[in-house]
């Protein structure tokens, strides 16, 4: 389903005088809902169904156990110091470029401008996130085949 067609539903359902609309195509699902006044589309999400990996892995370690979700603190002052690297997209962040390689990257690792540092799955699309700036990974802040929102920090970096 393209963006077109998206609009032409969104249009469609506004003028219908429906108050919501749910539907599912492939991996993909919208919920369109619209205000009673006016028929105006109020807010409108467009969802991916997750897609477990298709990598066979051979010998992998056990993941690690879930962290408990963490509600997002203000960075302690010592942080203050680093840069902060963010997701550019919303989905899945590998820290690896395969199952059976090696991390891009490791806290204490050196990177320069333009150097991958991890893997964002958005949409069956795997996106490499390369680093703007150039320093020492200080932490990393997202554990492998962990789901990421646009913006959430990703790594701390001591430019020094």
């Amino acid at each position: 389903m393209d963006l077109k067609e998206i609009q032409n539903l969104i249009k469609f359902v506004s003028n219908s005088g429906v108050a919501e609309v749910k539907l599912e195509t492939g991996d993909v699902k919208i919920t369109i809902r619209t205000t009673l006044e006016g028929n105006t589309p109020d807010i409108t999400y467009v969802q991916s169904a997750p897609v477990a990996p298709v990598i066979s892995q051979v010998a992998a370690p056990a993941p690690a156990p879930a962290a408990a979700p963490v509600a997002p603190v203000a960075p302690a002052a010592d942080d203050a110091k680093y840069i902060t690297i963010k997701s550019p997209m919303i989905g899945t962040f590998y820290r690896k470029p395969a199952p059976d390689k090696s991390p891009f990257v490791e806290v204490g690792s050196t990177i320069g401008k333009g150097d991958v540092l991890c893997v964002v799955e958005a949409m069956k699309l795997f996106n490499e996130i390369e680093s703007e700036v150039s320093g020492k990974i200080v932490k990393i802040l997202v554990d492998d085949m962990s789901p990421v929102e646009f913006d959430q920090p990703l790594f701390l970096v001591d430019p020094s």
